[in-house]
């Protein structure tokens, strides 16, 4: 028996979206695993992480400029550590110095292991990241730092955690 045209083209439109409900996920999976390592290689090309300090809330900064690698100087509000070694707690410093005595020790005893400097970095002196918590108190950063450059640490610089720039209008970019 003879289907007419509507008949036909009813059919045809059947066939067709039986075929086309078939989807295929191999080549879907292999786009988004190469994409998945493009990002994972690229993402962290341009970021220095420090390590973090869970008693350590950082200062926010718009700074681009990218951190040199420097011995770290880690502050909070109960200890005082240069790198991963525990140097005095807060409550054992002496506001009355200018100088943390443990502190100068061991800066020195970096410096003396690091060897000679350059031309260029005696004028600058050694360098030194302080990581400060937001909340530790502008005298005792200060003490630090005067510290810090009595050891020949003067190229100081401060860990901030970075955030997108603000526009003169106030909206993020």
């Amino acid at each position: 028996m003879m289907l007419n045209a509507a008949a036909k083209l009813q059919e045809r439109r059947q066939r067709q979206k039986q075929q086309q409900s078939k989807l295929n996920l191999v080549s879907l999976m292999d786009i988004f695993t190469i994409l998945v390592f493009f990002l994972l290689v690229n993402s962290t090309s341009d970021v220095q992480v420090l390590q973090t300090d869970k008693t350590i809330k950082l200062p926010k900064s718009t700074s681009q400029q990218k951190p040199e690698v420097t011995t770290v100087v880690r502050v909070n509000n109960q200890q005082l550590f240069v790198g991963d070694r525990m140097i005095v707690g807060i409550n054992n410093i002496d506001a009355g110095k200018e100088n943390i005595e443990p502190l100068l020790k061991e800066l020195e005893y970096r410096a003396e292991r690091a060897g000679e400097l350059s031309d260029e970095q005696k004028q600058r002196g050694r360098s030194v990241t302080i990581m400060g918590d937001e909340q530790v108190p502008y005298e005792l950063l200060k003490q630090i730092m005067q510290t810090c450059a009595q050891a020949d640490y003067r190229d100081i610089s401060f860990a901030v955690e970075q955030t997108a720039p603000i526009d003169p209008a106030g909206v993020e970019s």
